[in-house]
Order: structure tokens, then sequence, then C-alpha cells
């Protein structure tokens, strides 16, 4: 990805690895902190992210998004905005719980949002939801793009995977299409004559195991 590219880019980074990530704990809004190593992959993917020069920095308010943006913030200088918007989706009873235990204890509504089917999982929010709060952030921020300018989008797995679908023009129903990102990974965006395209995903390293929200 070049810093040379023509038009605005977006680029949606997923926040360092926390205990629950580990744990396979379903993480949604509740506030959990890096673990040392996540905050090592924030350092080192900083460093990389640095060389795109980027210009603009948006974060999610929750404290695992916010410390790794504040990474780049370190080594760029610029100001990091936080937005309660880019939050990941809020999971009600789901959150907490690690897998298994969701597999368990609601069998049907896990097994309906697996075959596609739009859930409030755990009673809480839809992907279409998320990307109604998470999307206008994002679009307001590269409005203030200079031209050719890069905006580095600090979030979670699961909203960031509703912005791309959202932004890309597709269906919710194909939304999953997009693997999950693996901790301090990026996906970018580029903006073309026929609207945004996906330029990369799940970038950042060598393939990793994804371990997080994703079910």
């Amino acid at each position: 990805m070049s810093r040379d590219a023509r038009g605005p880019r977006i680029v949606f980074w997923r926040h360092g690895q926390t205990s629950w990530n580990l744990e396979s704990r379903f993480q949604g809004t509740t506030d959990i902190a890096l673990t040392g190593e996540g905050v090592r992959q924030a350092q080192r993917a900083a460093r990389l992210l640095s060389g795109l020069r980027p210009d603009l920095l948006i974060s999610s308010d929750l404290q695992r998004a916010r410390h790794t943006a504040e990474e780049l913030a370190k080594v760029t200088g610029l100001a990091v905005e936080h937005h309660e918007g880019l939050r990941e989706t809020y999971a009600g009873s789901w959150q907490g719980l690690t897998n298994a235990e969701i597999r368990a204890r609601y069998p049907e509504e896990y097994t309906a949002w697996a075959q596609g089917e739009p859930v409030r999982r755990g009673g809480g929010e839809l992907s279409t939801e998320v990307a109604d709060r998470a999307v206008p952030v994002v679009l307001d921020a590269a409005e203030k793009l200079p031209e050719n300018g890069t905006l580095v989008v600090v979030s979670h797995g699961g909203t960031i995977r509703t912005m791309l679908g959202r932004m890309l023009g597709m269906e919710a129903a194909l939304w999953e299409c997009f693997g999950g990102l693996s901790n301090c990974c990026w996906s970018v965006l580029g903006r073309g004559t026929r609207g945004w395209r996906l330029l990369e995903h799940n970038a950042g390293t060598l393939p990793q195991p994804v371990i997080g929200d994703d079910t």
C-alpha cells in the first residue's frame, strides 16, 4: 500500500489483544484493557502505519481501542478524536460469555445468527444498527481529509466489518463474507470513481489466527 496512491484512503485498524480475546469471551461494549502483548502489538503496528503519514486519527472511546490509537498518536504527533459511535456491537447478555457458553445458553439464537439471520445477540444491537451509528462518524472525518489524505479509524472487529460492508454497498446478509481481523491488523478502503473499494483486508503481518468477538 503506497502513500502515493491517489484519492482518500481509510485505514480501519483493530485494537490490540485483550485477556478476553485470549479466553474467547465476547467483549462487545465491555471496557477491557489491553494485555502487555496487546500494547506491543499496537506499538509495532503504529510504526508501520506511521509510514503512511496519516492525516487524521479517530478511535472508539473504549480503552482497548483508545490505548491502541495512542501508540500511533505518539509516533505521528496526531491528536486522537474519540467517538462512542465507533464502539463494538452491544451484545447484551452475550457479553462476557465464551463461545461455548453462548452456544449452550442461547442455542436457537446462536444458530439463527450463524445462519445469517438478523439477530439481536443477547438482546443487543443488529449489525445494521452498528453501521448506522459508526459509518457517519467515519464519513464525517473523511470529509475533512486533504486531497489524497489518509484517515486511520481505530475500532473493533465486528464494527469494522459492518462499516466495510455498508461503505462498499453490500447487503447486510453478505457482510460475514469478510473474514475477521487479527488483533492490530487493518483493512483499507480507497475512494475510486465508482465509490469506495477494498484495497487491503487483515493486513499488517503474516496470517494469524483471529481470536476475539467473532464467535
